[in-house]
């Protein structure tokens, strides 16, 4: 797959890591599938170490043991075990407030087959993280409308925590 004219987003991206190191960012992208979103994120971040994750519809445990091998080899954080996902950010957002980096959550909607009440653990989480952390948490998914129910609805607890949102277009 070719990549072509992103750079705007790029440069969005990269302003948005920078504010990182001060202050927490949480930025979410949006965009059908197969548009370029993950390869967007891969390019904006390709010169700094960044953790990747992907989220798939597994048991949380084993999303948990995927996460931890990612951060250990990228990070060189030896963070423990860990079977709530919840727990685990947790222990991420405490790295952060010692350490700058980005964290990208690809597909996060699917967290809803994993375990629902992660929303609600993640805004606990940041809001009570977020003023000491230099977290740079990008949140992408590609089915639209339930992003937008998670981030963009009055109900949901993720409502408001984004400081940036991207939908991404052809």
């Amino acid at each position: 797959m070719k990549f072509y004219d992103r750079t705007s987003e790029i440069e969005a991206l990269n302003r948005i890591e920078k504010l990182s190191a001060k202050n927490a960012q949480m930025t979410v992208i949006t965009g059908r599938r197969r548009i370029g979103k993950t390869t967007l994120i891969k390019r904006a971040f390709m010169n700094i170490p960044f953790v990747y994750f992907f989220v798939g519809k597994k048991s949380e445990g084993l999303l948990c043991k995927e996460l931890v091998e990612i951060v250990r080899e990228v990070l060189g954080e030896d963070i423990g075990d860990f079977t709530s996902f919840p727990r685990l950010i947790s222990a991420i957002m405490n790295i952060s407030k010692r350490m700058n980096f980005t964290l990208v959550l690809d597909e996060f909607q699917n967290f809803k087959y994993v375990n629902e009440s992660i929303f609600s653990d993640m805004q606990d989480i940041w809001d009570k993280n977020k003023d000491d952390s230099k977290l740079n948490l990008v949140i992408c998914g590609s089915i639209y409308s339930k992003m937008r129910k998670i981030f963009e609805d009055k109900e949901e607890p993720l409502y408001g925590r984004a400081t940036a949102k991207f939908k991404i277009r052809p």
